[in-house]
């Protein structure tokens, strides 16, 4: 019995949503923005940019923050970005192995805009807010 080859139709992935981390991602932060990230990138084909541009300290329960948003996202079809621009933490990354683990970008989108709901508390001093990129 032959399967059907007609092409599968994916839905297009939606605009980008910024979230903004600000402080330290860090051990303690840890669990507390994986539950504030984990619902962006629960839905079908989410499509997330972490912007680390205001974030002060990262270590190992940083990354696994952002290994974890990147494998939930991954596997609902969609992709996470980073936004860095501190060379401590482009060192921090490539020492790990994890450089060519995501897509880096210079700069959040100029297009992006403010969600209403203001800033997340994420623990360690840090907070988290969002902000939806329209398509461009």
């Amino acid at each position: 019995m032959r399967q059907s080859t007609a092409p599968r139709r994916e839905r297009p992935m939606g605009a980008p949503l910024v979230v903004t981390l600000f402080g330290e991602l860090d051990y303690p932060s840890a669990a507390r923005t994986n539950r504030r990230l984990d619902p962006v990138t629960a839905g079908n084909r989410p499509h997330m940019i972490l912007d680390l541009t205001r974030v002060d300290f990262l270590d190992c329960g940083g990354i696994g923050v952002l290994c974890r948003a990147r494998r939930r996202a991954r596997a609902h079809g969609g992709r996470l970005s980073l936004v860095i621009t501190d060379p401590r933490f482009l060192r921090t990354l490539d020492a790990v192995g994890l450089t060519g683990s995501f897509d880096i970008l210079g700069a959040a989108p100029d297009t992006a805009r403010r969600a209403d709901d203001g800033p997340w508390t994420t623990g360690g001093g840090g907070s988290i807010t969002s902000a939806a990129a329209p398509h461009s």
